[in-house]
Parts: C-alpha cells; sequence; structure tokens
C-alpha cells in the first residue's frame, strides 16, 4: 500500500512538472506567434505569407558561434527568382525586427539568386527571409536560431578609431563563367560601425549613438542589381555577397548612405576567376 502511494504521488509530481512545462512551451509559441502576427501586420497587413518551401532557401546555423556575426544565406531557385522583386529579412526578436529589404533590379538577372550577409541577433529567435513577387504573392521560409546579446555586443573598434575608415569599400567580382553574363557573382564590404544604440562606450559607459548604413544601392552596366533599406540588425561593417547578370568588363559601383546622412560611394573594375 505504501509503494502504491509513493508511486503515485511520484507520478503526480511528474505530471505536474510536465504540466507546467507544456503551458510554458505553450505560452512561449503564443507569444512568438503573437510577436510575428504584429510584425507581419506592419510589413504586410492582411496579405497571406505562403510557405516558401522549394522557393526561398535560407541558410543559417542553428546555434551561432557569434551573435554579433550570424551568417545568413538567401538561395532563389531559378525558376521561381525571375519572377521575384524584393526579400526582406526578420529576426522577430530583435529590437528592431527588419534587417533590411533588397529591391532587385534589371541586373540581378534570371539565373539562381543567391543574397549573403551577415546579422546580429539579440536571443533566442525565428529568423524568416520572406520573398515577394511581382504580383505581390509573399513566400516565407523560417530558421530558428540560438543567439545572444548580439545587439549590444562591444563593438571592434573603439569609435574614434572607426570615424577614420568610416565609408571605405571593397567591390570585388568573380566571374563564375566570362562567357555568361547570368552567371556572375560580387561581394560588397563596407567600413561602418553599424552602431545599434545598445552598446556601451567601454571607456565612458555611456552608450554609443545609434549610427548605421541604412540605404545601399549597387549597380552594374548602368543597371540595378538592388538596392537595400536596413537596420541595426546589420553587422558592423556590412557585408554582401551575391549573384548578379552583367557584363565582365563593366565596372560595378556602390553608393551607400548611413542614418546620420554621411553617403559613400566605391567601385571596382571586375576581374577575370
Amino acid at each position: 500500500m505504501r509503494n502504491r502511494i509513493i508511486r503515485s504521488t511520484i507520478v503526480a509530481g511528474l505530471t505536474a512538472v510536465l504540466g507546467m512545462i507544456a503551458a510554458q512551451s505553450g505560452a512561449r509559441a503564443d507569444d512568438t506567434a503573437v510577436i510575428w502576427d504584429s510584425i507581419r501586420t506592419d510589413l504586410f497587413g492582411t496579405r497571406e505569407v505562403a510557405d516558401g518551401a522549394g522557393k526561398v532557401a535560407l541558410e543559417a546555423p542553428y546555434r551561432a558561434e557569434d551573435a554579433s556575426t550570424v551568417p545568413l544565406t538567401v538561395r532563389l531557385p531559378t525558376e521561381f527568382a525571375k519572377d521575384v522583386k524584393s526579400l526582406t529579412l526578420v529576426i522577430d526578436k530583435n529590437p528592431s525586427p527588419v534587417v533590411a529589404t533588397f529591391t532587385y533590379g534589371d541586373a540581378a538577372g534570371n539565373g539562381e539568386r543567391v543574397l549573403a550577409t551577415r546579422v546580429r541577433i539579440d536571443q533566442y529567435s525565428n529568423v524568416r527571409a520572406i520573398a515577394e513577387t511581382n504580383d505581390g504573392k509573399l513566400f516565407m521560409t523560417i530558421k530558428f536560431v540560438k543567439a545572444s546579446g548580439g545587439c549590444s555586443a562591444p563593438a571592434g573598434k573603439d569609435p574614434e578609431e572607426a570615424a577614420k575608415t568610416m565609408g571605405k569599400m571593397k567591390v570585388m567580382t568573380a566571374f563564375k563563367d566570362p562567357d555568361n553574363v547570368a552567371a556572375q557573382e560580387a561581394q560588397v564590404m563596407i567600413r561602418h560601425p553599424n552602431s545599434s544604440g545598445l552598446q556601451m562606450d567601454q571607456a565612458t559607459g555611456l552608450y554609443i549613438p545609434t549610427h548605421f548604413v541604412d540605404k545601399v544601392a549597387v549597380r552594374t552596366g548602368g543597371k540595378t542589381v538592388f538596392t537595400m533599406t536596413g537596420g541595426i540588425s546589420i553587422s558592423e561593417n556590412p557585408n554582401f555577397r551575391f549573384t548578379y547578370q552583367g557584363n565582365p568588363s563593366d565596372v560595378m559601383s556602390v553608393d551607400a548612405e548611413d542614418s546620420q546622412g554621411n553617403t559613400f560611394k566605391g567601385n571596382s573594375t571586375p576581374s577575370q576567376s
């Protein structure tokens, strides 16, 4: 009898604990749903956001090595990419959830589109890549990333040192096939602290004011590859790697602007490889 009572007590205790865990998990799930619903409404109103499986591939680490520089890569297959006009990256639980929106131009090409960048992630969160097609349809793919503290992580350089090189760019192109103008790759790197407003100056103990690259336009041969509007979730020293369609002899030009109105320019004569 005593053993049955003990077993019953243990079972009851385990049931209660599991119930609490389930309730907490449900609350977390509900919380996640509420957060995304708010973001979705702000971005797209009541428009349907469909499952992007087979259309939008998002690569992200399950557990980030460095929350302040988390690599993300989005791939749009050829048959879908030709109809895509923009791509938006969202990190649900960041202070500023919308990472950036990339609006494609004529030089984005009709082949597979690849776009890679590095972001800050403030806490464990869903990361979303949402493609909008020319007819206004939306397709989304989600990855869950374990990372924390990325938005408040100390900058790599002190503000004075960062200011000396701010705005300097490196634009590189690597041609996979010089005879196929639709199969080109490029990388744009911009020196900029991209201060989130949540980082503390280690010398003064004061918060560093928000200061980030919020606009980028990439062109080649007089045609736009993409324009970007971004926020504080892009990592320090913004870095973009992408495919495009262009002539190997054309120069790629980049125009950028930050949240304080500073403008920067860069370009590079392509080199075949």
